[in-house]
């Protein structure tokens, strides 16, 4: 059966994947062409066709495409997506090589250029705070805390998530109602409550937590990510309950292969978009929270350095130092939208159904 030829209005590489997808290829560009290349854009032709046998005996090779390799092309025309990357790999490797990229010291005093303003004098380009310390280099060392902190809660938090969602839509019965019911309880648990509780009793310092010693921020991101894991646990649960019933599980049970290798092997990949979407989303909701908790003084204190206690520190002083709460709330602002662009290009990228892209 030959296969309709794509819309015309689409992309040169739209037409190709649909060609590709529907397992055609085109015809020859011309039959004197000495390369013997194929003109993937013409007209596609249906397997088993003629075409294809010349182009099997003519040694023309058929390179095949992953699925991921689809995904790689989607995403790379999301404009956007693409930008906001660029920029938030910028302001990680800023956040990593802090001590190196930064003009100052964290702590570094500056007696003789106090409450300075935004300048190029001296390098201090956020301006400086009440004790001369330059604000540049306090926000590029905020960065780094607040960043791994938000990688850290959305690891941690998707991990749990995808272990708990993937046993429970898995084996179902009484295991499924166990953890999600346990899932229900941890959602009906006040947030905003259970955060500040456990920031005072277990977060405030570096001190130790059933023995073992736990650095102050590790301490705000094992807090976050207890309550954050419940929404990927959902997701992941319902993906499986839909998976295993399809046949190739059935196949894959039939063949002997154990519980752990379905999960791992044959079921898991296929929950990887929206896993990966949602791991994006937590991340930045980290961010958000994290400086939140620090702002209202149960988040990260000093002598760590976080983007929302810089904020915390200099909103006291209102229009009069304005560049102490503009610079680390706009490089938050900038953060966390970069993190949704990014997720949004990865779900229309991980999307079998998108065809078009939006930005």
């Amino acid at each position: 059966m030959t296969e309709t030829q794509p819309s015309a209005d689409m992309l040169p590489e739209e037409r190709e994947e649909v060609a590709l997808a529907a397992g055609s290829v085109g015809r020859p560009a011309s039959a004197g062409t000495a390369s013997g290349a194929l003109a993937l854009h013409q007209e596609p032709v249906a397997v088993g066709s003629p075409d294809l046998t010349l182009a099997y005996e003519a040694g023309v090779e058929m390179k095949a495409r992953s699925q991921w390799a689809y995904v790689r092309m989607r995403f790379f025309r999301h404009r956007l997506a693409v930008a906001s990357l660029i920029v938030l790999l910028l302001i990680a490797l800023v956040g990593v090589f802090a001590p190196q990229v930064a003009p100052y010291g964290f702590d570094e005093l500056d007696l003789d250029n106090t409450t300075q303003g935004p300048t190029l004098e001296g390098g201090h380009i956020f301006g400086t705070d009440q004790l001369g310390r330059d604000y540049l280099s306090r926000v590029i060392f905020g960065i780094r805390t607040s960043l791994w902190v938000a990688v850290f809660v959305a690891l941690l938090a998707t991990a749990i998530g995808t272990a708990i969602g993937a046993i429970a839509g898995y084996f179902g019965g009484q295991t499924d109602n166990l953890l999600m019911r346990f899932t229900d309880l941890i959602l009906t648990l006040p947030g905003l409550a259970v955060l500040l509780t456990a920031a005072v009793y277990f977060g405030s310092d570096d001190s130790a937590v059933l023995g073992v010693r736990i650095p102050q921020p590790m301490k705000i991101g094992l807090i976050l990510a207890f309550l954050f894991w419940t929404a990927v646990a959902r997701i992941v649960r319902g993906l499986f309950l839909s998976l295993r019933e399809k046949e190739f599980v059935e196949a894959a049970k039939a063949a002997g292969a154990s519980d752990l290798r379905i999960i791992m092997r044959h079921m898991l990949p296929n929950c990887m978009g929206p896993i990966i979407v949602s791991t994006t989303l937590i991340t930045a909701t980290a961010i958000l929270i994290e400086a939140a908790l620090s702002f209202i003084g149960y988040g990260i204190q000093p002598p760590n350095a976080a983007l929302g206690k810089l904020i915390a520190d200099g909103q006291g002083e209102g229009f009069n130092l304005w560049w102490l709460v503009t610079f680390p709330g706009l490089v938050i602002v900038i953060v966390a939208l970069a993190i949704n662009f990014v997720g949004d290009g990865l779900r229309d990228a991980l999307d079998p159904t998108q065809q078009r892209v939006r930005a």
